[in-house]
């Protein structure tokens, strides 16, 4: 078998073993069984939010279950194609049959990544935030790029982006921004981003052209419905009212209109400025604030689990997840997965996903790879 064929075949396989590691199979098909007896009993909708979870989840494992069986169909009649293209030496037949291998390891590839995404909220909308690190200007430009990069990324997507909340530069970028992207699994895609983001390019900034190494820092945690209890005690709140900045018109810079809010006991903030209510900016924020208390609920499970936590480090040297180089040559690594790209403009355009899909899948194996950091 040529090379090319047996490389898609490999590929397809070891998406098939990471899905079926993932769905633990066999129990799998058990709770499938039992979610469809559920289905059938006619008393079930009397409690109507138990019966759409149930739902949900049988939707979920029907396609995870159906999608991996059809994918292991094809690959058989597939590669008894090529084997019988072989034998009787008809290249034009073989030659289709490698095509339709390739297109089915990129299915197979797809089907995975959504398989993946079964996290308690990993289908829900999503925040994403930005801060510059120390450096000023450089990295305050950094995070302004970040910022695009994820609002093109949802774009791609399909996503709804929203800004809520952003705090610009001295001379150029941001400080900070805290984006909203809405659609389906917009959480569990974008999850995975968390963590410090390094740059290295020839300062636009910097007279004598010398290249620079800038730092921002990424936190991803999704919005929470009324559905999902996030208790706090309004007496740990402090609540701070100020002017907004930026564009928006006479009123929003003249009034107290945007919040903050400060969970004491954590020490987490949270603000909104983008409307020109402070009541609906006050309502952003304590929306903001009960995502970031159940996102950090959900690293103190997943850190018992000996599970990979890098969003609360430090924005700097020996915390990136991943590195940027723009100059003298072009390459972005991903330091986790080994992932790269030779195309950081399309990287910077939004194309994230194969970054996202591996760090994804590394999740489900917990196996880690030895990644040098570039220059």
């Amino acid at each position: 078998m040529r090379a090319e064929a047996q490389a898609h075949i490999d590929s397809i396989k070891d998406s098939l073993a990471l899905l079926r590691r993932f769905l633990d199979w066999d129990r799998a098909l058990r709770r499938l069984d039992e979610l469809n007896a559920r289905v059938e009993d006619p008393t079930l909708w009397n409690d109507a939010k138990a019966a759409q979870d149930v739902m949900r989840e049988r939707r979920r494992l029907d396609e995870a279950i159906g999608a991996t069986r059809a994918i292991e169909t094809e690959l058989s009649d597939t590669a008894e194609l090529i084997e019988m293209a072989e034998a009787e030496d008809d290249t034009e037949m073989e030659t289709e049959g490698v095509a339709a291998l390739a297109a089915l390891a990129a299915k197979a590839e797809v089907d995975k990544v959504k398989a993946l995404l079964a996290g308690e909220a990993d289908g829900n909308d999503t925040y994403i935030e930005v801060n510059a690190g120390a450096g000023g200007t450089e990295s305050q430009d950094w995070a302004g790029m970040l910022s695009r990069m994820y609002s093109r990324w949802g774009e791609r997507h399909g996503l709804k982006v929203e800004l809520v909340d952003q705090h610009s530069g001295e001379q150029a970028g941001i400080k900070s921004a805290t984006l909203l992207l809405k659609g389906e699994n917009a959480y569990g895609y974008a999850k995975t981003e968390s963590g410090v983001h390094r740059l290295v390019r020839i300062s636009p900034y910097d007279s004598a052209a010398r290249r620079h190494t800038s730092f921002a820092s990424v936190w991803v945690y999704p919005l929470i419905d009324d559905n999902i209890d996030v208790q706090y005690n309004e007496s740990d709140l402090r609540i701070d009212t100020y002017r907004a900045s930026g564009a928006g018109g006479q009123h929003i810079n003249t009034t107290d209109s945007a919040v903050r809010i400060t969970h004491i006991p954590t020490g987490i903030v949270v603000q909104c400025q983008n409307q020109r209510s402070q009541h609906k900016n006050k309502a952003e924020a304590y929306n903001q604030l009960r995502a970031k208390l159940y996102e950090r609920e959900l690293q103190i499970r997943e850190a018992a689990a000996n599970a990979e936590n890098a969003t609360k480090t430090d924005i700097g040297w020996g915390h990136q997840i991943r590195s940027y180089v723009l100059q003298p040559y072009q390459l972005v690594k991903d330091l986790r997965t080994g992932v790269t790209s030779t195309s950081p403009s399309d990287v910077l355009d939004g194309d994230l996903d194969a970054f996202m899909a591996a760090a994804l899948s590394q999740r489900v194996t917990g196996e880690t790879v030895e990644v040098e950091d570039v220059d």
